[in-house]
């Protein structure tokens, strides 16, 4: 009876321990991703997944549960796109195109399709859909100074970003994933489309700007994942 009372004690305390480490010590991600991204509007290819520039970042992740993690990243992207490039008789013979930069910063949610643990092997890997917000700082066009030369100045706005990946175990506590990530954003001015300069009046002003990020991303996994004390 004692044993019994005494390992009834031990459950309890582990019990207790594990759900103070669940609290406090979930597992953390951090690492970098690289790819490639492209800009969907009213200049260059109709194609919504065609990569021409360098993008890249940095990428956080706290674990809340094997199926749900909050993330964040930074991104840097170039963005550019020509009309020599599109498949659309009438952009291809007007023949524009603009050169931008954005920098963007996202918060939102991971949801695995299958529970992730890099210590089980038999639940290292799973595809995930992202959902977040994201604010970015990009170039727009204010006034021109001359012929074909402007003036420009920052601009700060909203995306809607939404995504999907597949992440898998690399070695130890390494872990790769690769990603495509589409922004709706809330403007129509990253090509540098501006309704008060004639110049720079152009495409469908009702229709705004996307920008899309492919990549791939290396994260280091830390901290200690929740331990589960089974009922005696």
């Amino acid at each position: 009876m004692r044993a019994i009372l005494f390992m009834k004690k031990l459950v309890l305390l582990i019990t207790f321990i594990c759900a103070t480490i669940y609290s406090e010590a979930q597992i953390n991600e951090v690492g970098f991703f690289v790819g490639g991204n492209n800009y969907i509007g009213d200049i260059g290819s109709e194609y919504y997944v065609k990569p021409n520039n360098f993008m890249g970042g940095i990428i956080y992740k706290w674990n809340m549960n094997p199926r749900i993690a909050i993330r964040g990243t930074f991104t840097y992207a170039q963005i550019s796109a020509d009309d020599a490039d599109a498949t659309n008789i009438a952009r291809y013979n007007r023949g524009i195109g603009f050169n931008n930069s954005l920098k963007e910063l996202a918060v939102g949610i991971e949801f695995n399709y299958f529970e992730y643990n890099l210590d089980d092997f038999r639940k290292f890997y799973t595809p995930y859909l992202i959902f977040e917000i994201a604010a970015f700082n990009y170039q727009v066009a204010t006034a021109e100074t001359a012929p074909q030369e402007y003036q420009y100045s920052s601009k700060t706005s909203f995306a809607i970003p939404f995504g999907i990946g597949f992440k898998t175990k690399l070695m130890g506590d390494l872990a790769v994933a690769l990603e495509l990530r589409a922004r709706y954003t809330l403007e129509d001015d990253i090509d540098y489309n501006n309704p008060e300069i004639d110049s720079l009046t152009f495409g469908n002003p009702n229709n705004n700007d996307w920008y899309i990020l492919t990549g791939i991303s290396f994260v280091y996994t830390f901290g200690r994942p929740p331990c589960y004390a089974a009922p005696y």
